[in-house]
């Protein structure tokens, strides 16, 4: 019977049990320090060895997962820009198309919950605030909550301007917040998977709030590349003079601007989907 023996690197160990055969560092002293390829490769070679002891099953879910990135769907385009756009093929919010204008795009959404937080900081996409916001609501999602459950992921993350009237706004959970009077603030919030409906674990982070969001009509307007205060600033601008000429909608009194983000980082910044969203109300006749 033939043995099938990994390739030998140097400064690595092989030895051999039921399973096959474990890579393990050498602990000799007379050995020579390992490169940062060669570490590199040490950690693959171990990660290889140890695949027949993983269920078919995992391997399955790892796969799925992946294609989710690899292959992302993409959403009925209107110009070379959006068609380069791309989102993951993960859950996000439903929605009907009202009608398309050539600037932006008016949308029924059906009703939805989120997890949402206030992002510290002045401007609503201040590195160092978003990425904490990020943070906190990524651990709700995967874990850190009453029952420690771990939840899929979704698409977009959404970030809106708080514009506060200090009314306390009662939540679908017994978590009650108070809108912040001082400024301005701008809230980051993940959308929450379908199937939970109301019945979501709640957060053990109080900087956490559940809320449903209730059906909607919004006028939306993508673009790619990243996203900053000055952008979002000028979307907002063009969206909401082109609403004016609108013959059925209008801009509902007091709506915030809301910025929806469907990409992980590490996507290229001319694939990345973005929009900006204003919720409108049909005109008086």
């Amino acid at each position: 019977m033939l043995l099938h023996r990994p390739l030998v690197m140097p400064g690595v160990l092989y030895s051999r049990n039921s399973n096959g055969y474990r890579a393990s560092l050498s602990s000799s002293p007379q050995r020579r320090a390992m490169s940062g390829f060669e570490a590199r490769v040490s950690l693959v070679l171990a990660l290889v060895s140890q695949a027949s002891s993983v269920s078919q099953r995992l391997l399955m879910d790892l796969a799925s997962e992946t294609t989710k990135y690899a292959f992302p769907r993409r959403f009925e385009s209107s110009n070379l820009e959006e068609a380069l756009m791309s989102v993951p093929d993960l859950e996000t919010v439903k929605f009907k198309v009202l009608s398309r204008k050539d600037q932006y795009e008016i949308r029924e959404v059906e009703p939805y919950f989120i997890a949402e937080t206030t992002m510290p900081g002045k401007n609503g996409f201040d590195f160092n605030g978003s990425s904490q916001s990020f943070n906190v609501l990524a651990e709700y999602l995967f874990g850190k909550n009453t029952t420690k459950e771990r939840m899929e992921m979704t698409t977009p993350v959404f970030t809106r301007r708080d514009q506060s009237d200090g009314k306390k706004m009662e939540m679908t959970t017994p978590v009650i917040t108070k809108k912040l009077q001082d400024q301005d603030k701008w809230q980051m919030s993940f959308v929450m998977p379908a199937k939970y409906g109301a019945d979501l674990p709640l957060p053990k982070d109080q900087s956490v709030r559940i809320k449903e969001v209730p059906r909607k009509i919004v006028a939306v307007v993508a673009f790619s590349g990243f996203v900053t205060d000055e952008e979002v600033k000028l979307r907002e601008s063009k969206l909401r003079s082109a609403l004016r000429n609108d013959k059925q909608f209008q801009v509902k009194e007091g709506a915030p601007v809301e910025v929806a983000q469907y990409n992980p980082p590490f996507t290229l910044p001319f694939t990345r989907r973005n929009e900006v969203a204003l919720e409108v109300e049909r005109k008086q006749v």
